[in-house]
């Protein structure tokens, strides 16, 4: 799936994510990551947020990397109410390391 990240190959990311589900296989953060960031470079915002949800229903732990691609994704697609929406979903699960990340002093 990095290598579908790297080449902008989203389409493709999303495929083998569902095949991993098949597979049984469960995703970890570093698999959501790497195919919400193959969805940001394919300004697909919309699959972004999906993601997330399935994220959080699959109990991987979204990280800053999850947070940048996703707010990333958003600003591809000049989506800037999409990219709040993005925020508010990680921001409860992940408001102490956003905290340290916008203020490294708290």
């Amino acid at each position: 799936i990095s290598a579908c990240e790297k080449n902008g190959k989203w389409e493709t990311a999303l495929q083998l994510l569902r095949v991993m589900g098949q597979l049984r296989i469960k995703p970890n953060t570093t698999t959501f990551n790497a195919t919400i960031s193959a969805c940001a470079m394919g300004r697909e915002w919309e699959k972004v947020v999906l993601l997330l949800s399935r994220m959080k229903q699959t109990s991987a732990e979204s990280s800053m990397v999850t947070l940048s691609a996703a707010i990333s994704a958003c600003e591809e697609g000049c989506e800037w109410e999409g990219a709040l929406q993005v925020f508010s979903a990680i921001a409860v699960a992940n408001s102490e390391e956003l905290a340290c990340a916008f203020c490294p002093d708290w």
